[in-house]
């Protein structure tokens, strides 16, 4: 028994797939149980763990909480396990005794609410006792199930959430989609020699530029109703990467100024960040993939120099590092150009509109 700790618990009867108790604990029990697994990414680039990182503020307001005499913590602290737990319930069926291993590193994790856990862990001489949710959980994708449905009416960081989807089945249908498109973006930055390589902004990838959530807004629309739909059909999963590699590879090709940084010797440095590229924006990243569709749509274009040919059809009309966007019935600046519905909706209209007109004159010209 010296290397367990057994608690009095209540049982709930909910789902068949996992079992769900409560008990009392102080933090130490906890921490002699259960860890933060904080999520990054190993040698081969796999998604490990699950929590975000610590607000140290908002973990040193509550420690001073809790120090004061009056101090009431209703807010459960929930616990997830796959193994290393044993539960035997008592002929009632409510009630029961858990039997958790001490071991190194515990094999609990903390689901939600690692900041009240790591404020109490802090307190010093002064025992203080906390409800505990615990759920057992049949496998690690279960485990992650439990975390991202727990937290996804909270305020946490959407691409942490956005960023574990793929790794789960059985979300809600509004998820679904989401998913798909998490995905195919980790794909794209970490695809050797891809066009989006290690610069898309990823909770595991905090320095990229480029925002995934707009990438995701692309393949999400994409997929529902242009070009991935068809292309997903035929070619599944790596297909869809393909095309959204050699689009954005022709995009990069053709607005190359707008795309790097460069020297006075006009070497590439780097790349641009959205205050002083509006194509390296959300904003440009997302209403560019109306063109991808209408590219593939209209004429059947799938590889990079296909279309990098028609993507010139736009470079005299865009402004996306300098300039003045010639919108009616009014004109915009370059640096005007926001993440907003309303400037989305019309750089889209913008750039679909002067697409198809010079397809139609280069079609005129063809035809005399």
């Amino acid at each position: 028994m010296e290397n367990k700790i057994e608690f009095d618990c209540l049982v709930a009867k909910q789902s068949e797939q996992s079992q769900v108790v409560s008990f009392v604990a102080e933090a130490d029990h906890i921490d002699q149980i259960a860890q933060i697994s904080r999520v990054k990414r190993d040698e081969e680039k796999q998604l490990v763990g699950f929590q975000r990182g610590q607000v140290a503020n908002h973990i040193e307001e509550i420690h001073d909480y809790l120090n004061k005499n009056d101090a009431v913590l209703p807010n459960s602290i929930i616990l997830a396990f796959i193994d290393g737990v044993d539960l035997k319930i008592d002929k009632g069926g409510r009630t029961g005794k858990l039997s958790i291993d001490i071991a190194d590193p515990p094999s609990g994790y903390v689901v939600d609410g690692q900041q009240r856990f790591t404020a109490l862990k802090m307190l010093k001489d002064k025992k203080f006792e906390v409800f505990v949710s615990l759920v057992i959980c049949k496998n690690e994708e279960e485990l992650q199930k439990q975390f991202i449905l727990i937290n996804n009416t909270k305020p946490l960081s959407k691409d942490l959430i956005y960023e574990l989807l793929p790794s789960v089945d059985g979300l809600p249908h509004r998820l679904g989609g989401r998913s798909f498109a998490s995905k195919l973006v980790q794909k794209l930055n970490f695809m050797d020699g891809g066009v989006f390589h290690n610069i898309i902004k990823l909770h595991t990838n905090p320095r990229g530029v480029i925002n995934s959530t707009a990438l995701q807004k692309v393949i999400m629309q994409s997929k529902r109703d242009g070009a991935l739909r068809d292309i997903f059909k035929l070619e599944g999963d790596e297909g869809c990467l393909d095309i959204m590699n050699d689009f954005y590879s022709a995009v990069q090709q053709v607005f190359e100024q707008d795309w790097f940084l460069k020297d006075g010797s006009n070497r590439v440095v780097g790349v641009q960040n959205p205050r002083t590229s509006r194509l390296i924006h959300s904003a440009g990243i997302t209403c560019l993939g109306v063109i991808m569709d209408a590219s593939y749509s209209l004429k059947n274009a799938k590889t990079k120099k296909e279309f990098a040919a028609l993507l010139n059809l736009l470079k005299p009309h865009v402004a996306w590092t300098s300039g003045t966007w010639n919108f009616s019935p009014l004109p915009k600046q370059w640096s005007e150009i926001q993440n907003t519905q309303r400037d989305l909706n019309v750089l889209r209209e913008f750039l679909f509109k002067t697409f198809v007109d010079e397809l139609k004159k280069q079609e005129g010209v063809r035809n005399e």
